[in-house]
């Protein structure tokens, strides 16, 4: 069974650092392109960072030079580093999956398995 689940969320000031974490069960955390979105309430959700299977990584210009993606294979384990936080970064982050031969893309569209979220909250 996948299953995604996202842990790390907490509050913090703005400048502070997070580390979120998406334990992966049911599949090799490298199989696929895997993907961090973020919500906030009444607005569309928002591809953060992905990684595919190779490594190779994007992310939306709002976060570049301050998350970065990664994953540790033994760990079956997706990580988003998340630095120089702002009030703006505050959102429900979930970490998602495409299926095996799909590309990668920051567009939510084409990703099957999603996390619960984890909520991370900046204060100014």
């Amino acid at each position: 069974q996948n299953q995604l689940a996202e842990s790390g969320g907490d509050s913090v000031q703005a400048g502070g650092s997070l580390r979120l974490s998406c334990k992966v069960s049911g599949y090799s955390v490298n199989s696929r392109c895997m993907g961090w979105f973020r919500q906030v309430p009444g607005k569309e959700r928002e591809g953060v960072a992905y990684m595919s299977k190779l490594g190779i990584v994007d992310y939306v210009a709002s976060v570049q030079g301050r998350f970065t993606i990664s994953r540790e294979n033994t760990e079956n384990t997706l990580y988003l580093q998340m630095n120089a936080l702002k009030p703006e970064d505050t959102a429900v982050y979930s970490c998602a999956a495409r299926d095996r031969m799909a590309g990668c893309s920051l567009r939510e569209t084409g990703y099957t398995y999603w996390g619960q979220g984890t909520q991370v909250t900046v204060s100014s």
